[in-house]
């Protein structure tokens, strides 16, 4: 899994047959059925196809995107949150974020070994804290589109925005996001336990946040411009 996640940001168009003929080539010897089911798992699926990346409950209401040709140029216009496979010296755990559109900010995380929807929901509870987005963006999984979760932000006026299925680009940032906490962060550690891996996140995104420049910032941190710095939002969403 390990190896699935590496591979699939490098090579983000790779289906489940060729990081199953990446990985027999690098001596693994295993089956595209079983890269498939890891790939579920991991809620990792190939750009051009993403059917498995969250999978939706049937009988759970599914709500339109509504960013499309949306101009987004300020904090708490639009906030989105997804889930992500963090991998351990032994397992792994899933990271959920609940990120500002416009600044990049990570407004809240939570980690949780399994995949519910109760560390979602304490996410969102403790980013309300800073203000109340008008539109929330998530993919159609299963832990969004439970009664739980879109209640919440029904009772706060929040409208919900769900990426079109197999549309990776309508949540691209967080995209971009996950492949940041990998490389400068994940990937130079073999944390030993959960709590090891809270406090390296912990530490990691405290960076991203207030001492991180962005160059879709115009160079400055998502603390920046969410907390006051407006000039320094480009104009393009």
């Amino acid at each position: 899994m390990h190896r699935i996640d590496k591979l699939h940001l490098e090579y983000p168009f790779a289906g489940a047959r060729m990081l199953r003929d990446m990985l027999r080539r690098e001596g693994h010897l295993v089956g595209r059925r079983h890269v498939s089911t890891l790939m579920k798992r991991m809620r990792i699926g190939a750009i051009y196809r993403k059917p498995n990346t969250s999978r939706r409950h049937p009988t759970n209401q599914v709500y339109p995107y509504l960013l499309r040709n949306l101009k987004i140029e300020r904090p708490d216009h639009v906030w989105a949150a997804d889930i992500t496979y963090i991998p351990m010296k032994r397992g792994f755990v899933y990271l959920f974020v609940v990120m500002d559109w416009a600044s990049r900010r990570v407004l809240s995380w939570r980690l949780s070994n399994t995949l519910s929807t109760d560390f979602c929901i304490e996410a969102v509870q403790e980013a309300l804290i800073y203000g109340t987005p008008e539109i929330f963006n998530t993919d159609q999984g299963s832990q969004f589109t439970s009664m739980e979760f879109t209640e919440l932000l029904k009772e706060e006026h929040i409208a919900i925005s769900m990426d079109g299925r197999g549309c990776w680009r309508d949540n691209v940032f967080l995209e971009r996001l996950w492949k940041s906490i990998k490389y400068e962060e994940v990937y130079l550690h073999a944390y030993d336990s959960v709590s090891e891996a809270r406090r390296g996140l912990e530490h990691y995104l405290t960076f991203y946040n207030q001492r991180r420049p962005h160059s879709t910032l115009d160079g400055s941190t998502p603390d920046e411009v969410y907390f006051g710095c407006r000039e320094c939002l480009p104009d393009a969403a």
